[in-house]
This record gives C-alpha cells, sequence and structure tokens, in this order.
C-alpha cells in the first residue's frame, strides 16, 4: 500500500525542514544543540502540522540514538515503564541518551507524567514532548522544570508554498501526473497553517481531477468542489489558532463583547475544544477584570462548570453569557501586575528572613530564640486591625499592590488608607 503523499514527504534532514527558522536555522538554539551532538529534554508547544513530530526524528537520525514513540492517546502507565526499561538496556556507556518521544503528551494523565520524572532527571532518556496545548496548564510543574520549551509558530504563506512547489516537482507520483497550480487561494485557506493537511489536500484533489486531462490543473473552484467545506472555518490568510484565540482575549480586555463573540463563534465553527474557550475565559476573569469585578471569576468558572456538565453544543451559551460579561465588566489588572511585582521583588532581594514576631513558635526553644515575640493578633484590636511590620526587613517600604480606582476597587483603596495611611496613599491622585 503507497504511503500518503504527506509521509513520502516528511523531511529527513534540517535543510529539508521547513519554516521554524528560530529553532532550527542557521545558529538557531536547537540547530547548535543538535550539531554539537547533544541534547537536552524539552517540549515543543506549537499548532497543529507545523513538524513537532518531524523535528524529533530528524534530531534521533542525526544523534544515532534509539527512538522510542508513545501516543498519550493510546499509551498508559505501564507502556512507559516498558519503554524506560528498553531505554536503560539499550544505553551504553559512550552513547548519548535514547530518545523517547510522547505525543500530545498534554493528554497524559499527572499519574503518567509522574512516571517520567525518574528517568529524564537522571538522563535515563531524553524526552520530547509535542502538545498543541499550553504546557503551563496541561504539565505538571516538576516535569516542565526538568524540560526546555521551545514555541514553534505557524507556517508562514511563502512556506506553504515551497511545501506544495516541491512536492509537484520531487514526489515520485506527483511529478508523473503533469500538475500546474494555478491559483493558490483555496487551498491555503483550507490548509489552515497545516502542512500535513496541506499535501492531504493537495493529494485528494489530484486524485479527484485524474482523466480529466493530460495536464491536471488545480484552481481555486477545484479545490472547492472536491473538498464540499465551509472555508470560513479558516482564515483567508491562513490565520491560526493562536491569533484566533489572541483577539478573542483582546477584545474581551478591550470591552468589546460584539468582537468577542464573534472571535467566539470563529473557534466554535473551527472546532476549538470548549474546555480551551473555558479556561481562557478564567485566565481572561482574573488578568483583566480581577478586583474591579470579582464576580467575573465566578461566572468564568460557572462557565466552565456548566460546560463541562452539559456539553456540546449547549455548552456554548453559558460561554458565550460569560464572554458578554467579561467584556462589558470594567477592567483592573491590579492583582495580575501585583503579583508580577512581588515576584520582581523576590528575584532582586532573594531569601530575606522572616522577621522574628511573623516567626511560628510551636517549640519552647524557639519562643525562648524570640520566634513570634511581639505580634500583635489583628482580632484583639478595634476593626480588627493594628499597624505592625509585615514584610521582611530592606523592603519595608516597597509598594507591591497599586489600586488602579475603579469603582469596585476604590472601596479597597480605601480601606488601606484607612489602615495604613500614608504608606498606601497614591501618589499621583
Amino acid at each position: 500500500m503507497a504511503q500518503p503523499l504527506a509521509e513520502r514527504m516528511r523531511p529527513q534532514t534540517l535543510d529539508q525542514y521547513i519554516g521554524q527558522k528560530h529553532l532550527v536555522g542557521e545558529g538557531a538554539v536547537l540547530r547548535r544543540m543538535i550539531n554539537a551532538g547533544r541534547i537536552s529534554s524539552f517540549i515543543l508547544w506549537g499548532p497543529p502540522g507545523v513538524g513537532k513530530t518531524t523535528l524529533a526524528q530528524i534530531i534521533s537520525k542525526k544523534l544515532d540514538v534509539p527512538f522510542y514513540t508513545l501516543s498519550a492517546v493510546t499509551s498508559g502507565v505501564k507502556d512507559v515503564r516498558d519503554v524506560i526499561e528498553k531505554a536503560k538496556n539499550s544505553k551504553f556507556f559512550s552513547q548519548s541518551s535514547p530518545i523517547l518521544f510522547i505525543d500530545e503528551i498534554h493528554r497524559f494523565s499527572k499519574n503518567q507524567q509522574d512516571s517520567l520524572l525518574g528517568a529524564v532527571e537522571r538522563g535515563i532518556v531524553t524526552l520530547i514532548g509535542a502538545t498543541t496545548e499550553n504546557p503551563s496548564f496541561e504539565v505538571i510543574r516538576p516535569l516542565l522544570s526538568r524540560c526546555q520549551l521551545y514555541v514553534l509558530k505557524s507556517l508562514e504563506k511563502q512556506d506553504l508554498l515551497d511545501l506544495l512547489d516541491r512536492a509537484v516537482k520531487e514526489d515520485v507520483e506527483l511529478k508523473a501526473c503533469n500538475i500546474v497550480i494555478k491559483e493558490y487561494d483555496a487551498i491555503l485557506r483550507y490548509s489552515g497553517g497545516d502542512a500535513r493537511k496541506l499535501l492531504n489536500i493537495l493529494e485528494l484533489v489530484v486524485e479527484a481531477l485524474k482523466g480529466t486531462g493530460d495536464v491536471i490543473t488545480i484552481t481555486d473552484d477545484s479545490v472547492v468542489e472536491c473538498l464540499q467545506q465551509n472555508p470560513l472555518s479558516y482564515d483567508k490568510d491562513g490565520e491560526m489558532h493562536y491569533d484566533i484565540v489572541s483577539a478573542f482575549i483582546k477584545s474581551i480586555r478591550g470591552s468589546d463583547p460584539d468582537a468577542a463573540l464573534y472571535w467566539m463563534a470563529r473557534m466554535i465553527e473551527g472546532g476549538e475544544d470548549p474546555q480551551f474557550i473555558a479556561r481562557r475565559l478564567v485566565i481572561s476573569a482574573s488578568e483583566d477584570i480581577g478586583l474591579a469585578n470579582p464576580n467575573a471569576l465566578l461566572m468564568a468558572n460557572a462557565a466552565f462548570d456548566a460546560v463541562m456538565k452539559i456539553g456540546w453544543p449547549e455548552g456554548r451559551i453559558p460561554l458565550a453569557e460569560a464572554a458578554v460579561y467579561l467584556a462589558a465588566s470594567p477592567k483592573s489588572n491590579s492583582a495580575y501586575m501585583g503579583i508580577a511585582n512581588a515576584l520582581d521583588a523576590v528575584k532582586r532581594t532573594g531569601n530575606l528572613p522572616v522577621p522574628l514576631h511573623l516567626r511560628n513558635a510551636p517549640t519552647k526553644l524557639m519562643a525562648q530564640l524570640g520566634y513570634s515575640d511581639g505580634y500583635k493578633y489583628s482580632h484583639d484590636y478595634p476593626g480588627n486591625f493594628v499597624q505592625q511590620q509585615f514584610m521582611p526587613d530592606g523592603l519595608t517600604e516597597e509598594r507591591i499592590w497599586h489600586a488602579q480606582h475603579t469603582p469596585g476597587e476604590e472601596k479597597l483603596y480605601q480601606r488601606m488608607v484607612q489602615c495604613w495611611g500614608d504608606r498606601f496613599k497614591d501618589k499621583q491622585k
């Protein structure tokens, strides 16, 4: 049985690889590691059909090491352990670690991901994971901390055109068919920036047009007729999943419910996972609405819960309700900026000691050393508040949270001024 065109055209070397110049171009980070003959574990994050699996296979061939593949869809913990055991037996003293490639690693459960930790940390395997989902949400932190993260970009229009040209001129079967691609718009639109889908469409159209003449002429009309699909699921210029999501979030942030619903509809029509949309709403409620309307986070969480309970297509209704509510809500990112400021302070100042009066004193020795001595219990004072030092020495004048004076947040600001006086007064007000 003949291989599909996408498999026949799969690049075998980095020089044949299309796109991702920021990773594998001359002097780029992955190419340098590959040329040096040694790579560390990493995760490739990007949309479908941009070369994640191909890149992993090229690396294994270049390094000449055993290459094991698992699919997160069909593999369990036992499969992971079996592969790790094989990797142990195939590794020699002078040899680099075998590569374990896990496709769709975001589908692995926590237990499955946990089973990888020891082998990755001890160098029994070099892990290459591939995911279309944000690893921050889908990959456990211990595993993520042991891997580099590389983001693959959607293929650009010229990349796709180059791929079509190569397929027509170099593939053994296609170059015998005398193919002329007269118009490119429809085939690019239907592919949605996915190289695999692009080649599958080309193969399908060529098969459909065989016998219609000495020359197979591909036009926009012939592509549409062969596929019989709605091209509006994809952007005319090949705009991908991540751009649509970005437009959705920015429309909510910009308080435009019409645009938020439009971009949500684009995601729904494109077959987006409802849970993915729901997660974006929860993030937006925290990052962009925040303390200006704390109910936004409750609404987003309720929409997420409703989608999980009632499924699709009715789930689109609570998602739409949440999107409109978030877009129409007042905005504040003071909590988002506050945690960013706090993390910056920690990185600048390191592990400052906890003031003695804030320390726990569970033993007599600790009490004798002054732990907890001088701490004032807030509930013993009028209004359940008393001024005392809570920041470490050296940061007592540091401001972390800055209110943004939306109607809801103004109440919090005024309470802080009432409690702390000048420390919390807005100097620009």
